[in-house]
């Protein structure tokens, strides 16, 4: 059997919220198949899934086998759980897209060629594409009353402002998901979301009502940041994991901007650095948090694994030109998704290219032509007092030419005003 208590180690890293009595009696005894659900709502997971992909992570790493479910089918439904209104049904089509995705990301962080406990992924479409509605009624309904769904902090929290009966049966569809896993699979575990545990425990009752075998269950804690907002969010929306919806950069900066205290909390849940190594981090980072030591290794640890090290290291790099020391072969380093996504929601502009192919005075560029400065009685001041960079390098000279020279990737204008800095794009 393994050598890492499953248990154990959610619960140090603050992770574990409620489990069925016996769970952790099973998981010590025997190697065990267990399962999380991922409905496949979007073509991209985003950070507020990946509590539970670490969670299957440490899954595996104690011994037991990780199996992904995709809900090709109930996301045709719609889980109520924690949503204060009916979402909108996707067709077919659109969710055979999004589990593709999905599954090509879910595949960086599980390993699925392990030979002993290697992970695996399902599709619950598969088994209820055939299963004709009259049958699914006679086989599952029954097991199941009214009250007892009824019951249901997901059921109750929408009752007074309506509850279609599509998003009522989630339960019964997700309950006969575990009793598909469990005759079909052996799988005895199901794991998830606390928002999750009423639907789980639905099929824990279900398994035990038809088919008299044993079921588990356990669920994690929904994170949540320190200052009250909502994780997984940023000022421009969702914190995604496809490099094409939240750029290297902007993802790395995400964690690096974390608060202290969700530093202390996100460390532990969100990498696989042991329990020494980050009682000793934080400790160190006690000492000195203006070093903001925990950030910057959560950003590494986590972009690393989402986006690969070359990402990273462009990420990095971006952060260096922008907030510390840095040369003109720091800012060369830098490509030009990476430089467009470190100016996508602020000093950004656009010129015409003739004007750069023409020459423009600087004063006229930073005045006239962009926003930067109010005036060209400022810019000169400016550009006296040694205020005015253009790819890294200081303008001396108020009636200096900016052209093509100037360029970066022969399209932008990298400027720096005091410690402000400013993409230019020549259109």
């Amino acid at each position: 059997m393994s050598k890492v208590d499953f248990i154990a180690e959610l619960t140090w890293r603050g992770m574990l919220h409620d489990i069925v009595p016996g769970t952790q009696d099973l998981l010590k005894k025997e190697s065990v198949s267990g399962y999380i659900g991922f409905d496949p709502t979007a073509d991209s997971l985003g950070i507020g899934h990946l509590a539970q992909i670490m969670t299957l992570l440490h899954f595996q790493k104690a011994g037991h086998t990780p199996i992904v479910l995709i809900g090709g089918a109930t996301g045709m439904v719609g889980d109520p759980s924690g949503k204060k209104e009916e979402r909108n049904l996707l067709d077919a089509d659109t969710l055979n897209h999004n589990v593709a995705c999905i599954k090509d990301q879910l595949s960086k962080f599980l390993d699925f060629k392990q030979p002993s406990n290697a992970a695996v992924m399902v599709n619950n479409y598969d088994w209820f594409k055939d299963y004709k509605f009259l049958d699914f009624i006679r086989d599952v309904g029954k097991h199941i009353t009214i009250s007892y769904m009824l019951a249901k902090d997901s059921v109750q929290k929408r009752l007074e402002a309506g509850m279609s009966f599509t998003e009522f049966s989630y339960q019964l569809v997700q309950g006969y998901d575990f009793y598909w896993l469990r005759t079909n699979m052996n799988v005895k575990l199901q794991m998830g979301g606390s928002d999750q545990w009423g639907n789980i425990v639905t099929g824990t009752e279900f398994i035990r009502r038809k088919s008299g075998l044993d079921a588990y269950a356990l669920t994690t804690k929904l994170i949540t940041k320190a200052d009250g907002s909502k994780f997984g969010k940023s000022e421009s929306g969702n914190i995604w994991l496809d490099a094409s919806k939240t750029s290297p950069y902007q993802f790395y900066q995400f964690w690096l901007r974390c608060a202290d205290e969700d530093a202390i909390s996100f460390i532990k849940i969100f990498t696989l650095l042991s329990q020494k190594d980050i009682e000793e981090m934080i400790l160190k980072h006690q000492n000195a948090p203006h070093e903001r030591l925990l950030q910057h290794a959560l950003a590494q640890d986590i972009t690393r694994r989402v986006h690969g090290e070359d990402a990273l290291n462009k990420a990095k790099m971006a952060t260096k030109v922008l907030f510390g020391k840095s040369t003109i072969e720091d800012l060369s380093f830098l490509d030009e998704k990476t430089l467009e996504s470190a100016f996508e929601k602020h000093n950004h502009f656009s010129i015409s290219s003739s004007l750069i192919k023409e020459g423009i005075l600087i004063q006229d560029l930073l005045a006239i032509h962009t926003p930067i400065l109010a005036s060209k009685g400022e810019a000169k001041r400016m550009i006296k007092n040694n205020g005015i960079s253009i790819k890294k390098e200081k303008i001396t000279m108020e009636d200096d030419c900016i052209n093509t020279q100037h360029l970066l990737h022969n399209k932008y204008l990298f400027v720096q005003k005091g410690k402000e800095f400013y993409l230019i794009s020549a259109q």
